[in-house]
Parts: C-alpha cells; structure tokens; sequence
C-alpha cells in the first residue's frame, strides 16, 4: 500500500488551523491500517481512528465533515491514479480508459483492504452515493466525450447511442475484474475488447484497427 494518497484528499470548508498534509496522510493511514486488519467500516468510529493515527477526534472533524467524507478520500488514495489519455485517436483513448479498468481490477484483488471496503461501501447509501457521484460518474462522463469526439472525427457511425455504446465497451472490463473475480485480466484485453467492438461499430468500409496493424497484403 502506498505511502502518501495519489491525489488531493477532498474534504469540506476547513475551520480552524491550516490543514497539514502530513496529518491528512497520517489519518488517510490510519484508517488504511485498521482496514487491512479487518474492521468492517460499521465499526471504524472517529475515536478508533484518531487513537490509531496518533491525533485528537478535532483534528480529523476539522478537516472531514464525518467518516463518510474521509472513507471517500481513503478509497482515492487507495485506488491506481486517474488516466491520462494520449487524444490521438478514439480508439487509443478508449483502450487507455478499459486499461485503467483492468488496473483498478487488479488492484482489488491484490489489496484485500480495497475489495472490503468496496465490498462494505455497498452496504452504507450516503458513501456509495457520494463514491458515485465524485468517481463513477466523472470516469462515464469522460467515456462518453470520448466517444462524441470519435463520432465528429468520423471514427463512429452518427447513428448510435453514445450511453449505450460507453456500456458496451466497458461492460466487459468489468465482468471479467468485478463480477468474475477468478477470470484473467491478460495486459492486451482492453485493446482486444476494443479492436474487437470498432470491427463493428466504425463507419462502413472503414478499416479496422487489426487490419491496419497487420500491414499490406502479400503480393
């Protein structure tokens, strides 16, 4: 488990004293470690948490407004960072989003601590509502507009539904990490599911993406 978050803690309006990094990825920690140890987050009271993080239960209330706002950063700072997409076609930038999908699959299963938490965090409305709403629908926003530019550029046909196209090339990266904790996540299945779905999905005689690679015909 890393060190430090990989990213900006969120929290709400700060009161009192400057927020200090340092105690933000002490606690950040602290909540990691007792976690990994077992304790379902039903039983995760700020008390248990400031004890382990070795700070008083107003440092943490200064900085979150409760333990759903601050389980929210844990699960950031314990998830692979946000990817950084080359923009020189559709197709490669849908294959660096499904690659951060199968990334984040592995990372739950490797990290016992982050398949609870997701696991618990479906039991609890507000974290999961608040999970959904500052992670999930960024990532589909994100899939969409890039499927909106593959159509003005021409590399998808106009006439298709971009929601329903964003969960038919996702769907399958999340069977096969989420629902199918036992299948493989081999490094080249996002390009094979997007090579795959643009065979089908591109405008009408236009190339595929494996024909291009595969070069010219022998003579």
């Amino acid at each position: 488990m890393s060190s430090a978050p990989r990213r900006p803690v969120h929290a709400g309006p700060t009161r009192g004293r400057p927020r200090s990094e340092a105690v933000e990825r002490a606690v950040i920690e602290g909540v990691m470690r007792l976690l990994e140890d077992g304790v379902p987050l039903s039983e995760l009271s700020v008390e248990r948490i400031a004890r382990t993080a070795g700070v008083g239960k107003a440092t943490i209330y200064r900085r979150w407004s409760g333990k759903e706002e601050l389980f929210l950063d844990v699960l950031r700072a314990a998830e692979p960072p946000e990817p950084q997409l080359p923009g020189t076609s559709m197709r490669d930038d849908l294959v660096v989003l499904l690659e951060s999908l199968r990334r984040r699959g592995l990372a739950g299963r490797n990290s016992a601590m982050l398949h609870s938490v997701r696991a618990q965090m479906k039991s609890s409305p507000k974290i999961w509502a608040a999970y959904h709403d500052t992670v999930v629908v960024p990532r589909r926003r994100l899939g969409i507009e890039v499927l909106r530019r593959g159509q003005a550029n021409g590399e998808l046909r106009d006439d298709v539904d971009l929601e329903l196209v964003n969960d038919v090339f996702v769907g399958p990266m999340l069977v096969r990490s989420v629902l199918r904790p036992d299948a493989e996540l081999p490094e080249d299945l996002a390009e094979r599911i997007v090579d795959m779905l643009l065979q089908g999905l591109g405008p009408a005689g236009a190339p595929s993406a494996a024909a291009d690679s595969a070069g010219p015909p022998a003579a």
